[in-house]
């Protein structure tokens, strides 16, 4: 099935915001898990449980408000006609979503809201061998960095961009991706792949030159990605106003070099804030525990027949 983009206007800051379409696809994974959350978190009240609203705005505004802008906006509109509107769109997918989805922790609203029959189900998809696969850090950190040279230099993106099935799964792989990858580090639901705060923080830094390295070398490109496709586009009646096919690509290589360094430092800070607020908790868990062994002491000490 061709995705073959209609003869659209020139590109806008005003119609990435405001010319949107109703792709099925993304709009139904939008409606059913931003409502499978929301009905969650309606659980949660109904039974007088608190459920912090900070995660809920993370979750449903911030992570799948980011789906659904960038796969049916006006950016996503233009997706198969600029690889620089395609590249913010991979950068949304890749890093900007699965953060937040991660920061809602949809696995313990599940957890506390699910009846017992679906929770052991998830509980058992949680310790399974798959997952438990899955999730190890170091795995997960190689399909992360490796996907997007896997994306760009194999037959795979050209293939996105002639068929809209291939084009709808590379949206979604890009968010399993990095979910697979982020979640662990960044998210505080009970699953598997967890590692240490130092180990969290040097897998965030090492993915910092990996975007470099990818930007840099799509700009130092002397051959089109998609060129065949690209270069059709401007021999229509988009070729009035689309930019040289080759300034395009170094405009992909440079946001995507600058989003990914970007958002990489956001993650760092999200993940050090995660780390002092963990260390402040224990301190005070600790406080609590020697408190309670002076005051037994102390009850100890007055019992004693000596004292």
């Amino acid at each position: 099935m061709s995705s073959a983009p209609p003869d659209l206007p020139e590109i806008t800051l005003g119609r990435v915001f405001t010319d949107w379409g109703l792709d099925p696809v993304p709009f139904v994974i939008t409606v059913w898990v931003a409502g499978l959350y929301l009905v969650g978190v309606a659980v949660m009240r109904r039974r007088g449980d608190r459920w912090p609203v900070g995660r809920t705005v993370a979750f449903v505004a911030v992570g799948m408000g980011a789906f659904l802008f960038a796969t049916a906006s006006g950016l996503a509109r233009y997706d198969t006609t600029l690889l620089s509107a395609h590249m913010v769109q991979h950068m949304i997918l890749s890093m900007v979503v699965p953060l937040f989805l991660a920061l809602g922790a949809p696995v313990t609203l599940a957890l506390r809201t699910l009846p017992a029959r679906p929770r052991r189900w998830l509980l058992a998809l949680l310790h399974s061998p798959v997952a438990k696969v899955l999730s190890f850090a170091p795995l997960a950190f190689a399909l992360y960095v490796l996907s997007p040279w896997a994306l760009y230099f194999s037959p795979w993106y050209d293939a996105s961009l002639r068929s809209a099935y291939v084009h709808e799964l590379m949206h979604v792989h890009l968010v399993l991706v990095g979910s697979l990858f982020f979640w662990p580090l960044m998210g505080i639901d009970p699953v598997p792949g967890r590692v240490g705060y130092p180990a969290r923080m040097l897998l965030t830094v090492l993915t910092l030159p990996f975007h470099a390295f990818l930007g840099v070398t799509i700009m130092g490109q002397s051959t089109l990605i998609g060129g065949e496709w690209y270069l059709a586009l401007r021999e229509g009646p988009m070729g009035a106003w689309l930019p040289d096919a080759m300034d395009d690509q170094h405009v992909a290589g440079g946001l995507l070099w600058a989003s990914g360094d970007l958002i990489g430092l956001v993650f760092f800070a999200v993940l050090f804030t995660q780390w002092v607020r963990s260390s402040m908790a224990e301190a005070k868990r600790e406080d609590r525990r020697l408190d309670l062994l002076e005051e037994r002491a102390a009850a100890d000490a007055a019992r004693s027949p000596d004292r």
